[in-house]
């Protein structure tokens, strides 16, 4: 009995590999985004059509928004910042559709999430500083607060999983509960309170990621401006 409640939401496996319900859908949400993608570069003309238009559109918005917070690095966070705002958007919609839920109503897709968010802050950090430099913003402004920063770097990663999954889950959820109670007297409102909440889940949990990750870059290139003024 335990082990079929174990198992409820399996689909299929191979062998040890189980595969959910979540990990089809959100490699379907991948592989759309990958089409769409390869559809959009195909034909790049300089005299662009409405799909053309409206796919630079929002890559021009994607980077104005990173722009705005690390300047000088929009061009270098584009690729991973405007994949994260595209996949979580999509991923967070899915759910509208009758009889799929949202990959990131599962923890577990969060917290991958989050923890690809948390190697990416160490590894810009790193390419740009190098690894001495940005190692060494750990031990400041006091090697003291080491240990401190070290758990911040761990509480702010769970918090930025389990705030997206907490409000994709009670979201759905409540539009569940509301449409037992009302039936389909009230769908517009359901939808439209899913959609607009879908997108500002999406907006923070990107908008979160690029602060961390400029905040791990900026914080090294302003310690590099102080220690020039600082030795004149």
């Amino acid at each position: 009995m335990a082990q079929q409640e174990l198992t409820a939401g399996v689909l299929f496996s191979f062998g040890p590999l189980e595969i959910s319900e979540t990990t089809l859908t959100g490699w379907g949400v991948l592989l759309a985004l990958a089409g769409v993608s390869a559809v959009a570069t195909r034909r790049l003309r300089l005299e662009p059509g409405a799909f053309q238009t409206a796919i630079e559109g929002i890559v021009s918005v994607l980077e104005d928004a990173i722009r705005a917070v690390a300047p000088q690095h929009a061009r270098l966070l584009l690729p991973f910042i405007g994949t994260l705002w595209v996949f979580l958007v999509v991923a967070n919609l899915v759910g509208l559709i009758p009889g799929l839920h949202s990959p990131t109503g599962d923890l577990s897709v969060t917290a991958a999430l989050a923890l690809l968010v948390f190697l990416s802050v160490h590894w810009y950090g790193i390419r740009i500083n190098g690894l001495r430099r940005y190692l060494r913003h750990y031990l400041l402004p006091n090697p003291v607060l080491l240990p401190f920063h070290l758990i911040s770097e761990i509480t702010r990663t769970l918090a930025l999983a389990v705030r997206l999954f907490g409000n994709i889950m009670s979201l759905e959820m409540a539009a569940l509960l509301v449409l037992l109670v009302a039936g389909f007297l009230a769908p517009v409102p359901i939808l439209m309170l899913h959609i607009v909440e879908a997108l500002v889940q999406a907006y923070i949990f990107g908008m979160l990621a690029l602060v961390y990750i400029a905040g791990g870059i900026q914080a090294q290139e302003l310690k590099q401006q102080k220690d020039p003024e600082e030795r004149s």
